[in-house]
């Protein structure tokens, strides 16, 4: 079977930066940050040398609101703006992929992981096997047989991967993917400032959505008096029933962007190996110009 790759590109390049600091910080001779761009190139190689893909694409953030931003005004309110550190390497991150001729997508209005969660879909509707590279927990939900969700982290400057399939969720959350949407519905999700309802967590969400499924089945039982939750907790989740509407719907990752990008510019292709090197060059990646063989003709440093 074929394999398409999706990255996620702010998630990955945020974790290279953090996993890559301190002391070992990487920077140019001029001063310029380089530890994100080099951390998420070692995942990347990595990546690739393991599974060989046919197909590959990176998707990007842009700034602005989304759709989930006018749905409910806190949406990420409480996130603090990107490190100027690892701002100023995004651009050189998009330039190094654009010279290894690897597709970036990018689309205003939605996130990154609405841009992958279209592509898995359209990924695995082609026949391929589909794996998502992110460090973010809630593609989960986006798991299948043939959809493989890598979780990287990094330590010290090296790279361990967790693989979650549909079988692996089912394993460690007791309820298929999709539920996971409906989990964070009751629970919310505080890194994103998605409410839920207040007072219920991840285990009580989770032991719910385990007997009643949905969020659906549980109100439906619940105004048939055919639950079981009692005082306080019933109490709670009868009052909040909006916010845990909202919550779902601001949790799911949308699988419909409009997203022009076919296989054909996902296909994996030759590097511009002189923009390549050029690039390197700037950023005084050595290990990188040994590693692929990109010296200059007749050039051995």
């Amino acid at each position: 079977m074929k394999k398409l790759v999706l990255i996620d590109g702010n998630s990955i390049m945020n974790r290279a930066f953090y996993g890559i600091m301190g002391s070992k910080t990487l920077t140019t001779k001029d001063g310029k940050y380089t530890n994100a761009i080099y951390g998420f190139l070692a995942i990347l190689f990595k990546l690739i040398e393991d599974e060989n893909p046919e197909y590959l694409g990176v998707s990007f953030d842009l700034k602005g609101p989304t759709a989930r931003h006018k749905m409910y005004e806190g949406y990420k309110a409480n996130r603090h703006g990107m490190p100027d550190e690892l701002a100023e390497q995004m651009p050189i991150i998009k330039d190094v992929l654009k010279a290894m001729n690897i597709d970036i997508i990018e689309k205003e209005g939605y996130e990154g992981d609405d841009i992958i969660g279209t592509l898995s879909r359209y990924g695995e509707k082609k026949g391929l096997e589909v794996i998502i590279l992110s460090g973010d927990r809630d593609t989960f939900q986006l798991a299948t047989d043939n959809v493989k969700i890598h979780i990287p982290r990094t330590k010290a400057g090296k790279t361990e991967t967790e693989i979650f399939d549909r079988s692996k969720v089912k394993e460690v959350y007791g309820i298929e993917p999709k539920q996971l949407i409906e989990v964070k519905g009751l629970q919310g999700d505080t890194s994103d400032n998605i409410p839920g309802v207040p007072g219920i967590g991840e285990k009580t969400a989770l032991s719910l959505i385990q007997k009643y499924e949905t969020i659906d089945n549980l109100y439906k039982k619940l105004e048939a008096g055919e639950s079981d939750l009692k005082g306080k907790q019933k109490e709670k989740i009868e009052q909040n029933k909006e916010l845990a509407y909202l919550s779902r719907t601001l949790g799911e990752i949308n699988t419909e962007v409009p997203i022009e990008d076919t296989l054909e510019q996902l296909k994996v292709e030759e590097w511009d190996k002189p923009q390549v090197l050029n690039i390197f060059k700037e950023l005084n990646f050595k290990r990188y110009i040994e590693r692929f063989n990109l010296f200059d003709s007749g050039e051995r440093k």
